[in-house]
């Protein structure tokens, strides 16, 4: 056990780095953010409007020593100004700012045969267009001035593994991961990297649901591998990686964290025949 907390303090330096982090007063985004300010970075945190869950975040982030920023932006809405006005905020607060996190993401699914254009256009704006210019806001401002920037999308195991009640989110976060790739072809000759994270489900304000169905939890369990669902925080520290310098030839992967349920094609153990909605939902823009 020694040697485990000795080890878990040994952690990949983000120090000299500034980084925006969407969506980042709960859930997800907040153990990233928690995470980069433990290796050093700056951290800009973002959530739709101020509220305690920020108050909270800001103080959780400081307590590492980290110079922390706040800023707010409604992602949600196909606004053509929500990205540039938090772009703006975003370098007036910290004009370091070389790490972008694109977490900011929401569930707004019905049934299918439910589903309305409004709740899938608010899905594909949160979750697929405002980090697809907000990237772009970014790359034009490092690229004029030399900076190697580092992107991090951050996906979910529902852009590989569908699920019946899920079409929107799922179509979105399955977009998330090619916009990984396909910005890297066209931003890596310039020296900004694009990676992703794609968790599986972890346990967030968002998942409260989980303490009331224990057999849920069960089934769960038994398809994935390491039989865990954990707190969001397994998260930060892959995320402190893809953006470090150690991982400076590593780009346009998206790295699962999920126990391994997205290889693992026929569990062992009897199955329902119905299957629960397991997606990580990353919690709006907190």
């Amino acid at each position: 056990m020694a040697l485990r907390q000795a080890t878990k303090k040994i952690m990949i330096a983000l120090s000299s780095h500034a980084a925006l982090i969407t969506g980042s007063t709960k859930g997800v985004g907040l153990a990233i953010a928690k995470a980069f300010a433990a290796a050093g970075a700056e951290v800009v945190l973002h959530g739709r409007t101020q509220s305690r869950d920020s108050e909270q975040a800001i103080v959780a982030c400081r307590q590492h020593g980290s110079i922390v920023d706040f800023v707010t932006a409604d992602l949600a809405e196909p606004n053509a100004a929500s990205v540039p006005d938090l772009f703006d905020r975003a370098i007036k607060a910290n004009p370091k700012i070389d790490i972008l996190v694109n977490n900011a993401g929401q569930y707004f699914d019905l049934p299918f045969e439910q589903m309305t254009v409004d709740r899938l256009s608010k899905t594909i704006s949160l979750n697929v267009t405002s980090g697809y210019f907000l990237t772009q806001a970014f790359a034009r401002r490092w690229t004029a001035d030399g900076t190697s920037g580092r992107v991090l999308f951050i996906g979910s195991i529902n852009g590989r593994l569908a699920e019946p009640d899920s079409t929107a989110y799922d179509t979105s976060k399955g977009a998330v991961e090619m916009m990984v790739k396909t910005l890297c072809v066209a931003l890596a000759p310039k020296g900004i990297r694009v990676n992703g994270l794609a968790p599986g489900l972890v346990r967030t304000p968002q998942t409260h649901w989980l303490d009331d169905q224990p057999e849920t939890v069960d089934w769960i369990k038994q398809h994935t591998p390491n039989h865990q669902i954990p707190d969001a925080s397994v998260c930060g520290e892959g995320a402190v990686y893809l953006v470090s310098n150690a991982a400076e030839h590593v780009h346009g992967q998206m790295l699962l964290v999920d126990g391994g349920l997205s290889v693992w094609q026929h569990p062992l153990a009897d199955i329902s025949t119905e299957s629960p909605h397991v997606s990580d939902e990353d919690g709006d823009q907190s």
